[in-house]
């Protein structure tokens, strides 16, 4: 039997076509996806379900979807699909990373000439039958600053834009190398920075918990008088009551906005602003955009329910049938070691290396090295997958290599992860037991034998006594309870680490708390997705 699709939102005619081609059946109904006790109630006829933003796929849904394999998503983002339910099910989640790239950095630039020239006020008010031409006095862009925040995929197109309109671009970007920058033609800077120097602010960064509410009350003071902001990229990486209040004092002298806290936007503290732009998430609206999205995810379902292969998913990594017994449990260890080194490092990565040592070395290291970068990147950005880790990797300018070699000591396999920054090299290895769980094995050269926990602290400090007591008694009176843990050291007197295993997340002043003790050199709050 044919494998059955349903297109639950509006998808062009051309891809649709191409699931026919494919010898897939394929439904067609653009707005079921609206009805939620509709598309409850017929889910679990499908093998594939093809969306764009406006089906939500919700547990519920998915409980219901007695079939289902795969949802293709024709865009970015998949806040709309439930992930965490989709993988317990075992329906895999696909995305079309870089189909609307172009568009989004074009209604960025777009943006900024709207709000340096007041176009759509100065249009309103021309249609109205003024004459007001005295009222509209713009800003040419020519010689300007534009503030990149983020320089992934879309940032670098607007950058290459920005710097053809002959003006001087800044970036911001954990991730940015030097030699990234200097190819992109831009200025690598701190955010402070940025902020100071920049006429104009563009952000290109996903919404996680370090960049939600970035720009603030605090970070407006800090930039010049006559700023102007333009965020194209996710809501919320705004705080918009007081973006408002930097407009009305005139310390910010526009901005233009196409994503909100909340959408749909029906109001928003920027909402009848003289000097704001705001279009209704337009982003990836354009022919072009909107085509190449649907028949990428129209191409990527079909080659799927037919011959097995994954690509750009979310929530698995890209192994055949017959190796994933084996290498499952390695693509989970790749990612923790990834994880570990990606939630410490706050600076730009320059090189990343995996050595596979042993049995594991013979394994498929291309899963292996997109597990392992993924890991690291998904620290400053969630969207990351194993996909395009290596892909983005290669923008930022971060070299990435494989050394693999046989059977070097005890264990029949192993994985060493090493992140250089311009400051700094960090190193872990792990391994795979018997009984088919990750392990980390060594930290800083440290031996150490630590499970993998979902919420995890890391120290570090010199070998004396007194540093468990610390520990325990700390969290202890804070009330959060340590369920295991692990201590290492190289020499007595000389480095240690521990790895404490919490059965939540500790608050800020707990480890305020531990800081102000001054017996340690690192504390780290750690987490890892153990599902």
């Amino acid at each position: 039997m044919a494998p059955k699709v349903l297109v639950s939102d509006k998808l062009s005619p051309t891809a649709v076509q191409i699931f026919r081609d494919n010898g897939i059946e394929v439904d067609f109904e653009p707005d079921l996806g609206k009805d939620k006790l509709e598309l409850l109630k017929r889910i679990g006829e499908y093998d594939g379900l093809a969306i764009r933003s406006a089906t939500k796929v919700t547990e519920k849904i998915l409980a219901n979807a007695t079939n289902l394999k795969v949802i293709g998503r024709a865009g970015i983002g998949v806040d709309n699909v439930d992930l965490n339910a989709a993988s317990r099910k075992g329906v895999i989640v696909m995305n079309t990373p870089f189909g609307n790239s172009i568009t989004t950095a074009e209604h960025a630039i777009a943006m900024m000439f709207a709000v340096a020239r007041q176009i759509p006020e100065a249009s309103a008010s021309t249609h109205a039958g003024k004459w007001e031409k005295s009222k509209f006095m713009g800003v040419e862009l020519t010689g300007k600053t534009l503030g990149l925040i983020g320089s992934g995929n879309i940032g670098s197109i607007v950058a290459s834009r920005a710097l053809g309109l002959k003006m001087k671009v800044v970036a911001y970007d954990p991730f940015l190398s030097e030699e990234r920058a200097a190819d992109l033609g831009v200025k690598k800077v701190e955010l402070d920075d940025l902020l100071k120097l920049a006429d104009f602010i563009t952000l290109h960064v996903p919404k996680t918990d370090k960049t939600a509410g970035m720009i603030n009350a605090e970070a407006i003071a800090k930039m010049k008088p006559g700023v102007r902001i333009i965020n194209c990229a996710r809501g919320g990486l705004v705080d918009e009551d007081e973006l408002a209040a930097a407009l009305k004092s005139g310390h910010v002298a526009g901005a233009a906005f196409d994503v909100f806290a909340v959408e749909p936007a029906t109001d928003s503290p920027l909402f009848n602003l003289p000097n704001v732009v705001a279009t209704p998430h337009l982003g990836a609206a354009t022919t072009e955009a909107q085509e190449n999205v649907a028949l990428q995810v129209a191409e990527q379902i079909s080659d799927y329910l037919n011959n097995g292969a994954v690509t750009n998913a979310i929530n698995m990594p890209s192994i055949t049938a017959e190796e994933a017994p084996i290498l499952s449990p390695f693509v989970k260890l790749a990612s923790h070691l990834g994880a570990f080194v990606g939630q410490m490092t706050e600076e730009a990565i320059e090189s990343i290396n995996i050595l596979y040592d042993g049995k594991v070395s013979e394994m498929n290291t291309k899963a292996l090295n997109s597990a392992a970068i993924a890991g690291v990147m998904k620290a400053q950005n969630p969207e990351v997958n194993m996909v395009s880790a290596p892909v983005l990797a290669i923008e930022r300018g971060i070299k990435c290599s494989t050394t693999t070699q046989e059977k070097s000591g005890v264990f029949d396999s192993f994985i060493k992860l090493t992140v250089k920054t311009p400051t700094s090299e960090r190193t872990i290895a792990g391994t795979v037991f018997s009984d088919g769980k990750p392990r980390f094995i060594q930290i800083k050269g440290i031996n150490i034998d630590a499970e993998v926990g979902r919420h995890m602290l890391y120290t570090t400090n010199e070998d004396v006594p007194g540093i468990i007591g610390t520990l325990g008694q700390t969290m202890g009176e804070s009330g959060v309870n340590i369920a295991n843990f692990t201590l290492g050291r190289k020499d007595a007197g000389k480095d240690a680490i521990a790895l404490l295993y919490l059965d939540a997340q500790p608050p800020a002043e707990v480890l305020e708390k531990l800081k102000t003790t001054g017996m340690f050199q690192q504390i780290k709050p750690l987490e890892f997705d153990v599902a």
